[in-house]
């Protein structure tokens, strides 16, 4: 073959592309979740839909349009970013360049040892010590983490979503206590949603059972201190990162909630007193439409469930509260500075769709921890989204449209039909229980697997689009010298050696006592008598589990020193 012949080829393999590109249209006719998706939408797919009933006004039962009658028009979301990484002192110092850049509240990550109840010198601890988020070993850690922070001025979102929140918590009140706040006023939330945890976090370090009561202790705690405090979460967003679709990240999210509402009940209060106090953490992914459907079809899924199923006669009870924070599985590493407008597109979802509090993510976080640089561009998105488009004028901008409105219907629609089938198991403790959760879950990450390498679902720069892996990540990437790990081993065994041991032991024995009178006994007043004495987390979760007739360790490793 001539030369001449061999670039006419080239030229025409070019040309060829451009008229593929030029004639490219969508092959996936669908939601994200797998409604088919018509041409256009008009009055006839919306026909018949009772306003009042089934729409009204924001700020009116059932809240499709939103909880607030005028929303953002009395203030804008709470606008956080995360933070939690190494030792405690560097967690604080990332908290307050976020506070510098603009944030209006706080979240926190803590690390695996942190979730599974281990203390830093745990051996199934190395090499996770600060990875993932800060350590709390003690309450050390967290009067270290908080230095310097106003916690009777700002709203404080604690991350600790396993069995251990109990602990956290009590770690974030005890030190609020020793500043003389009177914690009657703190505002925040903490996860406490030990039920998810187990998908999304290895090794459950807790059965089902006394999972839940730890929850329902915090519960209580609350409604009988702390009136301002966000007693649950409930994180149906890292449901719906294993796989899930929109739907199944509703109905899993809202049965796991009626659980803790359940025994809250059985443990004697009044649903009403309570029940404005549980929230959402949800997720918001690329399907930008169905997405803002979503969490309108659960805002009134959810005012539905608390006003005819559990009777509630608040209409604060009735509200489906909520944070988002933008899908982190659908970041990518290859071309990270896309996943900049994955991001943007997330977040003006998740505003669209009326939320309380929003984080977005770092378009290096599936690289490593987000780097200050990489932060700082995701607060600027929602800064950029509440001071610059105008989205935030009025309540519900898309309400009424002939295809928001029929998804919503069809969203609603399917997630009934879940919690219908969890209902008929038994509910979703026992749904977790025979492993059907877990079979759903596995099937929706090998169906979203296949249909990412079948092409079905186009991921720019990972089955399409795709240049030369990158060398560099732009801006560099953030991460944690090893020593920090050695640091917090050695703080953790000199705390051990050099506090009061015979008040720890004290301690520990009342805790032991008010764990073995049984499931209605509230544990939080022994735990933070516990942390005053400078008690692990390892030692008040361990001391727990034997009263309850489990192994210290939850590991199986470490015996009691008590």
């Amino acid at each position: 073959m001539s030369d001449s012949v061999k670039v006419q080829k080239r030229e025409d393999r070019k040309i060829d592309g451009l008229m593929e590109a030029y004639f490219d249209k969508p092959n996936r006719l669908t939601t994200w979740s797998g409604f088919p998706v018509k041409d256009i939408y008009t009055p006839a797919d919306v026909a018949g839909i009772d306003y009042e009933g089934k729409i009204a006004n924001a700020g009116k039962y059932p809240f499709t349009r939103g909880i607030h009658s005028n929303m953002y028009r009395g203030r804008y979301w709470t606008m956080r970013e995360a933070g939690g990484y190494a030792r405690a002192a560097d967690t604080n110092k990332r908290l307050k360049f976020l506070a510098d850049e603009g944030v209006s509240g706080f979240s926190i990550f803590r690390d695996l040892p942190t979730v599974w109840g281990i203390d830093a010198d745990h051996p199934m601890a190395e090499g996770e010590v600060g990875v993932s988020g800060v350590n709390l070993t003690s309450l050390k850690d967290m009067e270290e983490l908080l230095d310097g922070i106003p916690l009777d001025k700002v709203s404080v979102a604690l991350l600790c979503a396993s069995s251990l929140a109990a602990v956290i918590f009590s770690q974030y009140i005890t030190v609020a206590e020793k500043r003389g706040i009177d914690i009657a006023k703190l505002r925040g939330t903490i996860a406490n949603d030990p039920l998810h945890s187990r998908y999304c976090y290895g090794k459950p370090n807790n059965p089902i059972d006394l999972s839940v009561k730890l929850a329902v202790d915090i519960i209580e705690f609350c409604t009988k201190h702390m009136p301002f405090w966000n007693t649950n979460s409930v994180n149906a967003y890292d449901m719906r990162e294993t796989g899930i679709n929109a739907p199944e990240e509703i109905a899993f999210g809202f049965e796991i909630a009626m659980e803790y509402i359940r025994k809250a009940i059985e443990r004697g209060l009044d649903v009403d007193d309570f029940a404005c106090r549980i929230s959402f953490y949800f997720s918001a992914g690329m399907d930008f439409l169905e997405e803002i459907a979503k969490l309108r079809a659960a805002r009134r899924l959810w005012a539905k469930i608390m006003k005819e199923r559990f009777g509630a006669k608040k209409p604060g009870s009735w509200k489906f509260r909520f944070g988002v924070h933008t899908a982190g599985s659908s970041l990518v590493p290859q071309q990270p500075l896309n996943n900049i407008i994955r991001i943007t597109v997330e977040a003006l979802a998740a505003v669209l769709g009326g939320v309380q509090s929003l984080h977005c993510c770092s378009y290096d976080e599936p690289i490593a921890l987000p780097s200050e640089e990489s932060q700082r561009i995701a607060l600027r998105t929602q800064q950029i989204l509440a001071y610059e488009t105008g989205v935030a004028n009025t309540a519900d901008p898309l309400g009424g449209s002939y295809f928001i409105e029929n998804l919503t219907n069809k969203l609603e629609e399917e997630a009934v039909k879940i919690i219908k089938e969890i209902d008929e198991i038994g509910g979703m403790a026992e749904a977790m229980r025979k492993e059907w959760v877990d079979q759903k879950i596995d099937h929706a990450a090998l169906q979203l697997q296949k249909e990412i390498e079948n092409k079905e679902r186009i991921i720019v720069g990972v089955n399409a689009f795709t240049t030369a892996s990158e060398e560099r990540t732009p801006g560099g990437v953030h991460r944690i010298p090893p020593e920090t790990e050695r640091e917090q081993i050695a703080n953790v065994k000199s705390l051990k050696e050099t506090r009061d041991r015979k008040k720890v032991k004290e301690t520990i024995k009342r805790l032991r006592e008010k764990a073995q009178m049984g499931e209605g006994e509230n544990l939080i007043p022994p735990i933070i008598e516990a942390l005053k004495a400078y008690a692990t987390t390892g030692e008040i979760q361990g001391t727990i589990r034997e009263a309850y007739g489990l192994s210290y360790d939850p590991f199986g490793i470490m015996k009691s020193p008590y």
